[in-house]
């Protein structure tokens, strides 16, 4: 996979089909851009767009923030606690600028923006702060900031707040770790491949092991203010997809999306939890479809 220099860094990209329009894809919290499967994306392609996935700054094969050293948990959540802004080593709306600035580097002038969980964040601040580069934008089991929404299962809080053994130390451990993390967060109304998932983390693991970088990006996430105000703006079509099951990021989040962005459309599905299940491929994948043909009807 290839890199290119946007927004004064290296990111690693990639990109699948040859359509007249381009689908950009963000990943979320410490995720490499390998989580969105290559079956997803050659399903996209396969409705006829070019797919472009990237790993996010500080995680994958992306530039690392080395510099700035792991984060003060406890001081980010104090400050934001009481009203102040936490020091930070960067933020969403520099890694939303990372994104435009991916698009900006690959001559493509305008896209489809899609973002899961952290990465719908980013997505949503694209579409707001980047909207010329937006032809439309899907937010995925993602939320707007509110602070008044529900919060995350305590389960889904110990296992995204619980570090995971150091897969050089023991793989066993490690994968173990993954496969219970991933029961808890994913979706109760599908099967769980266990096999697959330790095979995905695996190879997680192969091509770039960076926590640090999970910390940071973690950081960026509680430093970042309601997006609300910006997203009252937004005169895209705008899809959001949640799962009716999520346990880290409720339902409300994306209920919370959908009525925050004018004439924005919820598809909530029944099962799904803090992930994407094989069988949904196609429907998400008919999802940022039809959000992009709205796109393409409007004047």
């Amino acid at each position: 996979m290839p890199q290119i220099t946007a927004n004064g860094i290296s990111l690693e990209y990639d990109i699948r089909g040859e359509g007249p329009e381009t689908v950009l894809l963000i990943m979320g919290l410490g995720a490499q851009m390998t989580r969105w499967p290559d079956a997803f994306c050659d399903m996209l392609a396969g409705h006829g767009y070019r797919v472009v996935r990237f790993d996010n700054r500080d995680i994958g094969l992306s530039h690392k923030f080395e510099e700035a050293g792991l984060p003060d948990m406890a001081a980010v959540m104090g400050a934001v606690m009481s009203g102040q802004a936490p020091a930070v080593a960067y933020t969403l709306d520099e890694m939303a600028a990372d994104a435009a600035a991916l698009l900006e580097a690959l001559e493509i002038e305008q896209a489809h923006i899609v973002g899961a969980s952290m990465g719908g964040m980013i997505a949503q601040l694209v579409a707001a702060d980047h909207g010329h580069r937006a032809l439309s934008l899907t937010s995925i089991m993602s939320t707007t900031g509110n602070r008044a929404l529900p919060p995350a299962t305590p389960e889904a809080l110990t296992a995204l707040s619980t570090p995971a053994p150091n897969p050089h130390d023991d793989i066993e451990a490690y994968l173990a770790h993954g496969v219970k993390n991933a029961k808890i967060m994913g979706s109760p109304g599908f099967d769980f491949d266990e096999a697959a998932h330790r095979e995905r983390s695996l190879s997680d693991v192969r091509r770039s092991y960076y926590p640090a970088g999970f910390m940071r990006q973690y950081a960026a996430i509680l430093a970042s203010p309601d997006r609300r105000p910006k997203l009252a703006s937004l005169t895209l079509p705008v899809t959001v997809i949640h799962g009716e099951a999520d346990p880290l990021v409720p339902l409300a989040g994306g209920e919370d999306t959908a009525r925050s962005i004018p004439g924005a459309e919820l598809l909530t599905i029944p099962g799904m939890g803090h992930d994407i299940p094989v069988p949904l491929y196609g429907q998400i994948a008919g999802a940022i479809a039809a959000v992009a043909a709205r796109a393409r009807e409007m004047p």
